[in-house]
């Protein structure tokens, strides 16, 4: 979410500059700017398919990998969340860097809570809240500018602890808690806050481990810091790692999934059923899963060059303004659709397209944002007020 970083050494190839000192490393946006137009497929079908699926249904194999591979998009966009917060901070201080984390991600609660929500349902509505990815952003950044206080080994320590132990506590249930239902509801289990005077907060994502993913992902700054083909190397060994421990350690169906893997009627669904981690919490085989691909594809990208890599970094570039156009310009285009079809104008219209029409309403999508982004990413570029940094 931090589109303008900072790096200390500009002698890499693949680094874009700007203005004055600012650099960018080309492959975090790319990498960034692919998930992001991922992601824009997985809310084209929240908005253009009614067919009440189910994402852990293995059966249905062409539905489930549309789905299936919008996974990678939390967890990459969280990692590289708290990678840009490291590269930001350089050349400031402890202080300014945890002012900057504190403000920004309660920025981003606050747009969740507002302009996000709105964007979703087209209704004005300040009882039903709903707290999803921008909002764990958020969170994870506020509890970051107290973490980065600590030293690097107790942040890893912290950071593999929410990580690798949190399915741990996958039996214990909020219902059970009384009180503190709520509190577990944040931190572990999906569900419904009260927050007094007929006021709800519905979690999607709990912190618990986000905010370890996060955290990991400023750890991985120094690396960024080396030269280009140094930490290619090192991106390349550790995802390829993580991604081996997760194959094992999903063979084995003894811990990381609350879900375990079993023989279905056909081998594909089979393969499916392996791949299929839960995601509300993200389970520790679902974050080894994403994470090791994710830094496998920041390595390749560093290699990465052309119209492809330039189309997806634009996109890359401005994060927090794609995700906010592209939930309006969804649903406003799934308003439109419905209105063209049925004749009667609806917020929240239902549209049951079929997979061939998801996937051309998600191509046009991600031509029409692409105009808008550059605009953007250009105007932000020329500007220098402080407030862009927010933006």
């Amino acid at each position: 979410m931090f589109e303008d970083y900072q790096v200390q050494s500009v002698r890499q190839s693949n680094v874009t500059l700007g203005r004055g000192e600012r650099a960018r490393i080309g492959s975090v946006d790319t990498l960034r700017g692919l998930v992001m137009v991922i992601m824009a497929l997985d809310h084209t079908r929240d908005f253009f398919s009614i067919t009440g699926f189910n994402p852990r249904e293995v059966t249905d194999p062409l539905l489930f990998l549309t789905r299936w591979v919008t996974h990678f998009c939390a967890p990459t966009f969280i990692l590289l969340a708290g990678l840009s917060a490291f590269l930001y901070g350089r050349g400031k201080s402890l202080r300014e860097l945890s002012r900057f984390l504190l403000v920004r991600g309660l920025w981003l609660i606050l747009i969740d809570l507002t302009l996000i929500k709105f964007g979703w349902r087209f209704e004005l509505d300040l009882y039903r809240l709903s707290a999803g990815v921008i909002f764990v952003i958020g969170a994870s950044m506020v509890a970051l500018s107290a973490l980065i206080w600590l030293p690097r080994w107790a942040i890893a320590s912290l950071a593999l602890l929410m990580i690798a132990g949190h399915n741990l506590l996958d039996n214990v249930r909020a219902e059970d808690l009384g009180e503190a239902s709520g509190a577990w509801h944040v931190l572990h289990e999906p569900g419904l806050v009260p927050l007094g005077d007929s006021v709800t907060l519905y979690i999607l994502y709990p912190l618990v481990p986000w905010i370890g993913v996060m955290a990991s992902g400023y750890l991985l700054g120094p690396v960024m810091q080396l030269d280009q083909g140094k930490r290619q190397r090192i991106l390349l060994a550790v995802g390829a790692a993580i991604t081996v421990d997760f194959l094992v350690l999903r063979v084995t169906n003894v811990y990381g999934d609350p879900t375990p893997w079993t023989p279905q009627d056909t081998w594909l669904s089979t393969i499916l059923s392996f791949f299929n981690c839960e995601k509300y919490p993200p389970s520790l085989l679902y974050l080894m899963m994403t994470l090791g691909t994710a830094l496998i594809l920041l390595a390749l990208f560093e290699q990465v060059r052309g119209a492809l890599a330039s189309f997806l970094a634009t996109f890359g570039r401005v994060p927090f303004f794609y995700y906010v156009v592209h939930i309006y310009l969804i649903h406003a285009l799934a308003v439109a659709t419905a209105f063209a079809i049925t004749g009667a104008l609806a917020t929240t219209p239902e549209i049951n397209f079929s997979l061939t029409g998801v996937y051309i309403v998600w191509l046009m999508v991600v031509v029409l944002l692409y105009p808008i982004c550059r605009w953007f990413s250009e105007l932000k570029e020329k500007s220098s007020g402080w407030w862009w940094t927010y933006l």
